[in-house]
């Protein structure tokens, strides 16, 4: 039988420590998704606006934030503005507003987009029944817009807890951080530490994002 590696996680604390640091992935990407969800819902609704000054400004938002890597984003959040405005922030701290940031463009991309695929005729058909502005909005738009904004929505929950792994890069020590630190140390006593310890960081990403995909699957078929 092929030497897997994975006798290293049976040594001292191990395995704690990896599922600590799939905790610290996950805390981060709970705080970013509590703050960007409800911010997300807001610039969703501004981006459907039409003034231009407004639509320009959400635009730059949304592109600057898409494309710059999330990498980028956290070197410049955390060493750089540390050095230019003085601030002092954990590296836990630089995640959490980075993946805010960048969760609240992605959900408020999702929800204009949502918002905007709500057909015409269902504008007219509340207008022609007597509704006001405000009662087509929460008793027609919303619900429609909802149930395609709900399945996607729980899909960028997980790319968010998926990213986290790139935040070893500003010193968090989360789960592909420990990860490392466990090869390191077993380096010579066990050469095939590698392949165990990643193996296990697979499962328990698979573990943690699995049931949140298998949630927006059903969603998707049952509101399809």
């Amino acid at each position: 039988m092929p030497d897997l590696g994975l006798e290293v996680l049976l040594k001292g604390k191990n395995m704690a420590r990896l599922l600590g640091g799939l905790w610290v992935a996950l805390r981060i990407s709970l705080i970013a998704v509590a703050v960007s969800i409800p911010a997300g819902l807001l610039l969703g609704v501004v981006m459907t606006w039409k003034h231009p000054l407004i639509r320009a400004l959400t635009r730059l938002y949304l592109e600057a934030i898409r494309i710059l890597p999330q990498l980028v984003l956290l070197f410049l959040v955390f060493f750089g503005t540390t050095r230019v405005f003085g601030w002092d922030l954990s590296g836990e701290l630089s995640s959490v507003i980075v993946f805010s940031l960048w969760g609240t463009a992605e959900m408020g991309d999702l929800v204009r987009g949502a918002l905007e695929s709500v057909p015409a005729h269902q504008y007219e058909s509340a207008k022609a029944l007597g509704l006001t502005e405000r009662q087509t909005f929460l008793y027609v738009v919303i619900p429609q817009a909802a149930r395609r904004l709900i399945p996607l929505s729980i899909n960028l929950i997980t790319r968010m807890i998926k990213t986290t792994s790139l935040v070893l890069m500003i010193g968090v020590v989360e789960m592909l951080k420990v990860a490392q630190q466990i090869i390191e140390a077993n380096r010579m006593s066990s050469p095939n530490a590698a392949f165990g310890v990643y193996l296990t960081v697979f499962v328990l990403y698979f573990l943690a994002c699995w049931p949140i995909s298998l949630l927006a699957g059903h969603l998707e078929k049952k509101w399809g």
